[in-house]
């Protein structure tokens, strides 16, 4: 019988309960009407008229509730049922997600490079010439301070971009390679060659000897919504065709620090070492984005992944391999963002633009009238939230296209057109190669910008061109800095970019050349020996 837990049901079955719970009382509790023996001053012996009632009625409650179905100690909860509804929309989920896969793998390649690095010998002593010594380990500690080479291998992933071999993936997955290899999903092997590379915004373009290959699909990255649904593809470890799922945590995330020209899509989705150059899809299995780069304190996964956005990518690829360099277009300003302070002393309602804190002269920034002091706030119909987007967006714009701009000047809104230029371009480094007959192959250089002053805090005397990079296993690899200025090549003096390139050309094979360099404020002769 089930009794509901009501105060009335309890007063209707009282009597009958009380005479149930003592004949049970007496069954179940056989001690309770022990008495002591004489002389012991208490009574063990229950009385119906003390305790027993208060007991009885404790006892009473006890069964109700354990006679209640639902409440029996025994008694299992039921399965919690899942909506038809909910398991149809999980399921399609599922199986959509798993059909994106299916489609974009076959586009996702591993690539795996070798490069030579050069390790220092170990000191030597006198035990090396000692004769005795050499006797028994003959010469091949004759010379232990000279370095001893060895090869280095490491991983990454690309996406293949057409069917005719490129491929696109990160600089860093192939920077000073020797040797490229490219395994496809269906187990052959290429030999890369280095189409172009980018390293303003670790982007390179390599090409196999192939035909008919699954070109990936290309999305609109500037579509993207935090929330979407994405899937990356690479090798993480060495681990082919790994696909992983997440979301788009962010977008526009800049000043990370891993390139010269960010604008990181982050996402969840699991990145690995290894996971380098491959894809970031959509729910349409389309690129969104090439996975580049991790957030991490262990070196391995932990939620936070950034990837270059498509469009960006696609600019650059496509001027890699029409132009062979990427030519950018040119503002000529140096900008900075607006803080709280900036935006007090220059009368702003909001902090947000870019503070134009210099204008290179003869630029087109000068041209089309923009002052020091000028805050940007629009470009080509597009909000300047940062100095990055301003940067960003003025880099993908093509020289020569006239473009409208707003600033805030002296607090009154302005309207600019602007006749957009090309970037001074960098010497570009030669292809990689171990026969440096040119002391200075290997050496990448630019020309000296406002900017580049300023932040080398550089004499306005000095002229020359800024080095922006040295290949590894270069003659400059240990005699150069990234930030060095060339001044004079074998005491010829190098004002630009065109001084330098006229001047390395005439440099003969195997000559040693002699160098006037500006470091950290002193100037320094160095020379260079090739090979």
């Amino acid at each position: 019988m089930h009794l509901p837990l009501v105060a009335g049901n309890i007063r209707q079955h009282g009597p009958a309960l009380l005479d149930s719970a003592k004949r049970a009382d007496r069954r179940a509790c056989p001690w309770s009407s022990i008495t002591r023996k004489k002389g012991h001053k208490m009574n063990l012996k229950m009385k119906s008229h003390g305790i027993l009632p208060i007991v009885t009625l404790l006892f009473a409650i006890c069964s109700a509730l354990y006679l209640l179905p639902d409440l029996q100690p025994n008694a299992y909860a039921e399965d919690p049922v899942v909506s038809q509804e909910t398991i149809d929309f999980m399921t399609k989920t599922s199986q959509a997600m798993a059909e994106v896969a299916e489609i974009v793998k076959p586009s996702i390649v591993n690539i795996s490079t070798t490069r030579t690095m050069k390790m220092a010998g170990s000191p030597g002593g006198p035990l090396f010439d000692d004769p005795f010594f050499r006797r028994f380990f003959g010469d091949r500690f004759k010379h232990p301070n000279q370095p001893r080479e060895f090869k280095k291998a490491s991983l990454g992933s690309g996406v293949v971009v057409s069917a005719d071999g490129y491929i696109l993936t990160n600089n860093h997955v192939i920077k000073g390679a020797d040797e490229i290899n490219v395994l496809l999903p269906d187990k052959k092997q290429f030999k890369g060659k280095v189409i172009g590379t980018d390293p303003k915004t670790d982007l390179s373009v390599i090409k196999i000897a192939a035909t008919d290959l699954k070109a990936i699909s290309w999305g609109d990255s500037d579509k993207l919504k935090v929330g979407e649904l994405v899937l990356a593809i690479g090798s993480p470890y060495g681990l082919n065709q790994t696909v992983t799922m997440g979301i788009v945590s962010a977008v526009g995330r800049a000043n990370v620090g891993i390139a010269e020209y960010e604008d990181f899509i982050q996402t969840d989705a699991a990145i690995n070492p290894g996971n380098s150059g491959g894809a970031l899809v959509n729910a349409k299995a389309e690129l969104v984005g090439i996975n580049t780069a991790i957030f991490s304190r262990t070196g391995g996964y932990q939620g936070i992944g950034f990837a270059i956005p498509s469009n960006m990518a696609k600019t650059v690829i496509d001027s890699l391999i029409t132009q062979g360099k990427v030519i950018r277009g040119w503002l000529g300003v140096s900008v900075q963002p607006i803080t709280s302070e900036l935006a007090r002393q220059f009368e702003l309602e909001e902090e947000f633009g870019a503070l134009v804190a210099d204008v290179v002269e003869g630029s087109p920034a000068e041209q089309a009238g923009i002052l020091r002091g000028d805050v940007i706030v629009d470009f080509n119909n597009e909000k300047v939230e940062e100095p990055y987007n301003l940067r960003n967006t003025v880099a993908s714009t093509h020289p020569g296209d006239s473009v409208d701009l707003t600033v805030i000047r002296n607090g009154k809104y302005e309207k600019l057109t602007v006749i957009i230029g090309e970037l001074p371009g960098e010497a570009q480094a030669p292809q990689p190669t171990t026969d440096y007959k040119n002391a200075l192959k290997g050496v990448s250089v630019q020309n000296l910008t406002p900017a580049i002053y300023q932040q080398l805090d550089l004499p306005e005397r000095i002229k020359g061109v800024v080095i922006s990079g040295v290949k590894a296993g270069s003659p400059a690899e240990t005699r150069l800095l990234m930030g060095d200025v060339i001044l004079e090549i074998n005491r010829q003096a190098v004002s630009g970019l065109e001084d330098y390139e006229s001047v390395v050309s005439k440099i003969k094979p195997n000559e040693e050349v002699l160098l006037l360099v500006f470091r950290k404020g002193s100037t320094v002769f160095i020379t260079i020996t090739p090979n």
